[in-house]
């Protein structure tokens, strides 16, 4: 008994590939974009344990990054204040505060705050604030405008392909050095890249550079 099939059924292989590839396709893409840090970093921002505004601090104060973070200039941990530093002005500034009284429990018993990190680099990533800072480049570079954040979240995703961008054109994020926490800081090109010839900026993108 002979069976006859209808024409378009020899085209059943070439359309079960495509629908194969189509679909190791859209896996491909799909991991691609939602599993990037672009997609799962940006815009982290946990809970404090004090409600604390950089909006208000940096921004309308004017409050350097410094004079908080002091060791971003030093090495490689920018730092977090330790409570003296916030009660050199909270010891009478806004006292009667639920959030101030929190943050003067802990100065009372000698104990730290404990501020959750925003920007998690895996370990066998190294990055040096200091490096950075000294040559020119901005904290908006990398954490945004902070000035205008009253929770502070993670701006930029901070993968490897984004460091390297800036390592292979690190003339689009120099400033003067005495600018870097300059929030709102005009890029000039032309400056930027002189700045780059004058101190020699050649931003390594070897694999030790970072992985150490």
């Amino acid at each position: 008994m002979t069976v006859n099939f209808p024409k378009w059924t020899n085209q059943l292989p070439t359309m079960a590939a495509l629908a194969v590839l189509s679909g190791g396709l859209f896996v491909v893409l799909t991991v691609w974009y939602f599993f990037s840090p672009k997609f799962t970093d940006v815009g982290y921002s946990p809970t404090q344990p004090i409600a604390y505004s950089h909006k208000l601090h940096a921004g309308l104060m004017g409050m350097d990054c410094r004079y908080c973070h002091g060791a971003v200039e030093l090495g490689p941990h920018a730092g977090v204040p330790a409570t003296e530093v916030c009660m050199n002005c909270h010891k009478t500034v806004r006292t009667e505060s639920p959030e101030i009284q929190k943050l003067t429990a802990a100065h009372e018993a000698g104990l730290p705050v404990r501020w959750k990190k925003v920007h998690l680099l895996p370990d066998y990533a190294f990055f040096n604030h200091a490096a950075h800072v000294q040559a020119g480049v901005g904290c908006a570079s990398c954490h945004g405008r902070i000035d205008q954040m009253e929770e502070v979240r993670q701006d930029q995703p901070l993968s490897m392909g984004w460091c390297l961008e800036c390592h292979r054109a690190p003339e689009n994020a120099l400033r003067p050095s005495d600018r870097v926490t300059e929030m709102g800081y005009e890029h000039d090109a032309a400056l930027a890249l002189r700045l780059k010839q004058e101190k020699n900026i050649n931003p390594p993108t070897h694999c030790s550079a970072c992985h150490r």
